[in-house]
């Protein structure tokens, strides 16, 4: 009896949300934004010639011809063409073509929009028009796309009304319709705060929270989990997300909390900015923590009970989210069809006293699963194919405990390319973006059996993982320059595997691929113009480079 009350409170409470919601939505008005907008063809020839002669994408050249002199102006990441920048958004590959979503600030507003770029490649892109214009929503933040075969559905945040959908057919994804029904999954005015969030405009108490929606279908349901914590216990927070469902994306239902088992994630964590896809065999639900930065949990979905299973649990990052990290993910499956996927970042500035470029892109990855559960990650699309002039070094023995520094070897927009045989010595240091006195580098370090014993792959007689490491305390000697705490993650080397560093920096941003096993990246500003040389060493014993290989990288604008 007590068990049929409950469920009778529970229905009548969602009953009165419904209700509640309905006079909640006729309350919600109409603004509409002051950035121009367009109406574009639905024929891929027709669009392009009325993309010749936009005047929103005439702006955006114009900006971007003004800074992209600036040394601290990625020339082969992706940055905002106007203004500031904040999460990806719905990365997806619609018709041959990737589209690249993001939160955007035009000049003529505070109210943020989706921005948009398109790629063949995952490297060159092209400015689009702003897609997705905030009205009944105050601005249009996080969320992602849903290919279907006809259509492109974007489910997203609207701030200070819930979650939205709108749609597209055409070919380069310019012309989105919004729902009537927006917002699908409302949240309630009020009350400032938490109270808010869990709370419906009846006072009646809400099981979930509405933030960062995620949608995917599964037979004839639409399924979106919602981002946020759980009730709080005291002053306690811990990471959740809450599963809707619908028939017609315009009415969804409440079911549950939707993953169970995640012992891995911190007390104080959020579940912002939620991907939920295939990976392998397994599910990947990639998620971003104001508190602890970008990472992700491995398990299985079980489609019974609609119910995500956690095993396991990795980082994209080490440290807090800020400054100078990764941020929040966006992540879409590969059209490969081998089962990996493909995720691109935001990535915070450190520099407070330069408002341009405070966020830009990262390089796309692939993302795959070795086994159950060990994350492989290697740079996504055509990155070689920018390229050009290359240099590289003989093979040499690296003496112990000096430095050796690279003189016909500089830059700071590059690849470099190193092998080191097996690394038996204390730390090997990769030095870049560094003065020609040492007053300002980049230290990227490797630090063979330093980490923790992988139990769970070798059990307790196993070696001791490798760490990875790259320390920003040294890039600059400006005063307006926060450092970030050394970046360190795992790299665990099999018995006679060398060590393969892909480091690519591009003015102000670093990012190190190891071994297709690890990724780190920062962001760094050196204030000297000379800070372009690059160094080795090999501490405690000599080490054996293999080889070393460097390209200068061209532009993508």
């Amino acid at each position: 009896m007590e068990i049929k009350k409950i469920y009778k409170a529970l229905i009548l409470t969602l009953l009165t949300s419904l209700c509640s919601a309905q006079a909640e939505k006729k309350a919600l008005k109409s603004v509409k934004s002051p950035v121009p907008s367009f109406e574009f063809a639905d024929q891929l020839q027709e669009q392009e010639a009325q993309l010749a002669e936009n005047p929103m994408l005439k702006r955006f050249a114009k900006e971007r011809t003004k800074y992209l002199s600036d040394p601290y102006c990625p020339s082969y990441h992706f940055v905002n063409p106007e203004g500031r920048m904040n999460d990806p958004n719905g990365l997806c590959f619609w018709q041959g073509r990737w589209h690249l979503f993001y939160q955007a600030y035009p000049p003529e507003t505070d109210r943020t929009h989706w921005g948009h770029a398109v790629s063949t490649d995952l490297v060159h892109w092209r400015d689009l028009p702003y897609a997705i214009y905030p009205d009944i929503e105050k601005s249009s933040y996080s969320g992602n796309t849903l290919v279907e075969q006809d259509r492109v559905i974007a489910m997203y945040h609207g701030v200070g009304a819930g979650s939205m959908i709108a749609t597209a057919t055409d070919p380069l994804l310019l012309n989105w319709e919004k729902s009537a029904a927006n917002p699908v999954i409302p949240m309630f005015r009020g009350a400032r705060g938490e109270a808010a969030r869990r709370r419906g405009p009846d006072g009646s108490p809400l099981p979930y929270r509405i933030h960062d929606p995620f949608l995917w279908r599964k037979g004839d349901f639409y399924y979106a989990i919602t981002s946020g914590t759980l009730p709080a216990e005291g002053k306690r927070q811990y990471r959740a997300n809450f599963l809707h469902r619908s028939d017609d994306l315009k009415t969804w239902e409440y079911l549950h909390p939707f993953d169970e088992g995640d012992r891995f994630t911190l007390v104080g964590d959020d579940g912002a900015c939620p991907y939920f896809l295939p990976i392998g065999k397994r599910y990947m639900l990639a998620t971003f923590s104001h508190q602890s930065g970008s990472q992700y949990l491995l398990g299985d979905y079980d489609k019974q009970r609609d119910k995500f299973v956690v095993s396991s649990h990795g980082r994209f990052t080490f440290n807090a989210s800020r400054p100078s990290a990764l941020h929040a993910p966006s992540v879409a499956p590969s059209p490969s069809g081998d089962g990996s996927l493909i995720a691109i970042f935001n990535m915070n500035a450190q520099n407070m006293g330069y408002p341009a470029f405070r966020q830009v892109m990262s390089l796309p990855r692939r993302l795959w699963l070795e086994g159950s559960d060990d994350l492989r990650v290697a740079p996504a699309g055509e990155i070689e194919s920018l390229r050009g002039k290359h240099q590289s070094l003989q093979p040499m023995t690296l003496p112990a405990n000096k430095e050796v520094v690279l003189d016909d070897i500089k830059g700071n927009a590059m690849e470099i390319k190193v092998v080191i045989a097996k690394p038996r010595t204390s730390m090997f240091e990769l030095c870049v973006l560094r003065s020609p006195n040492k007053e300002e580098y980049t230290r990227i370090m490797y630090y063979p059996n330093r980490g923790l014993l992988n139990q769970r792959r070798f059990g307790r007689s196993g070696p001791q993982e490798g760490l990875l490491s790259i320390d920003s305390s040294y890039s600059t000697t400006s005063d307006r320059v926060m450092c970030r705490a050394p970046e360190t993650g795992p790299v665990q080397l099999d018995n006679g595997e060398d060590l393969t560093l892909r480091v690519f920096i591009d003015r102000s941003v670093v990012e190190v691929f190891a071994n297709d096993k690890q990724c780190l990246a920062i962001r760094v500003f050196p204030k000297r113009a000379d800070s372009i040389g690059v160094s080795l060493r090999s501490q405690g014993q000599e080490t054996q480079v293999k080889s070393l290989d460097a390209w200068e990288m061209k532009s993508i604008w």
